[in-house]
C-alpha cells in the first residue's frame, strides 16, 4: 500500500471485510469536468479524515465509513467489477453477480481506507491535468501528480461519462491499470475453480478484520 492515500493499481493483497456503513452519501457534481470530479473526490476524502479526531488518529473502520460516504459516489465500482471480471462476467448468474460485486467493492474500499490511515498525518500535494480522451467523448483519462515528502507519484484516473455523469472505474499507479492487474489474477481463479471459486475466494479475504 502506498503512503499517498491512492489505492495501487497493483494492490492484490489480502484485504479485510468493509462494513457498508448507512450515512448519508456525498453530495456529487458528476457534471463536473473529468479533473474536478478527481480533485474532488481525492482531495475531500483527505480532508474529512485529517478534520476528524477518531480518523486522525487511525480508527480504521471510521476512516472506512468516510471512503463509503465521501469516495464511492464519485466511482462506478461496478463496471470496475464487470471489466475486471472480464469473459466470466457472462456466465455468471445475476446473483453471483451481485455478490461478485458487493464482495469486489468492499476489498476496493478497504484498500482505499487502509492506505488513507497512512496518510492522515501528512500533508501531500495535488496538481491535476485536464482530462484526455479515452476510447470515445465518453472515457477520459485524468493524470495526477502528488507530491509528498519530496517524493513524487504520478497517477492516472480512467473516467466514464454517463446518465449519471462523469465517474472513475480504473487507475493507473507505476504503469499497471488496475482492472487489469486483477482481471489477469481473475481469470486464473476462475479457470481454476470457477466463479463460485472467485467468489470464494473474494469472500476469504474480505473475511479477515
Amino acid at each position: 500500500m502506498n503512503r499517498y492515500g491512492i489505492l495501487p493499481a497493483a494492490v492484490i493483497a489480502p484485504i479485510a471485510a468493509v462494513v457498508v456503513v448507512s450515512t448519508a452519501q456525498a453530495q456529487v457534481n458528476t457534471s463536473a469536468a473529468p479533473d474536478k470530479l478527481v480533485q474532488s473526490a481525492v482531495e475531500g476524502v483527505i480532508t474529512k479524515i485529517k478534520s476528524d479526531p477518531e480518523t486522525r488518529a487511525g480508527d480504521l473502520a471510521k476512516i472506512t465509513a468516510v471512503v463509503q460516504r465521501e469516495f464511492l459516489p464519485y466511482t462506478d465500482f461496478g463496471r470496475t467489477t464487470r471489466l475486471a471480471v472480464g469473459n466470466a462476467w457472462k456466465q455468471a448468474t445475476p446473483e453471483q453477480q451481485k455478490t461478485l460485486q458487493e464482495q469486489f467493492t468492499a476489498l476496493l474500499v478497504r484498500s482505499y481506507a487502509v492506505s488513507l490511515s497512512q496518510l492522515r498525518e501528512q500533508s501531500p500535494k495535488f496538481s491535476y491535468k485536464p482530462a484526455k480522451s479515452g476510447n470515445n467523448a465518453n472515457d477520459a483519462v485524468v493524470a495526477t501528480r502528488v507530491m509528498n515528502n519530496g517524493d513524487e507519484m504520478l497517477i492516472d484516473y480512467r473516467l466514464q461519462k454517463g446518465a449519471d455523469g462523469w465517474k472513475i472505474y480504473d487507475i493507473n499507479m507505476m504503469g499497471a491499470w488496475l482492472i487489469e492487474v486483477y482481471r489477469k489474477q481473475f481469470a486464473d481463479i476462475v479457470a481454476r475453480d470457477g466463479i463460485d471459486g472467485l467468489i470464494k475466494y473474494l469472500n476469504s479475504h474480505n473475511a479477515r478484520a
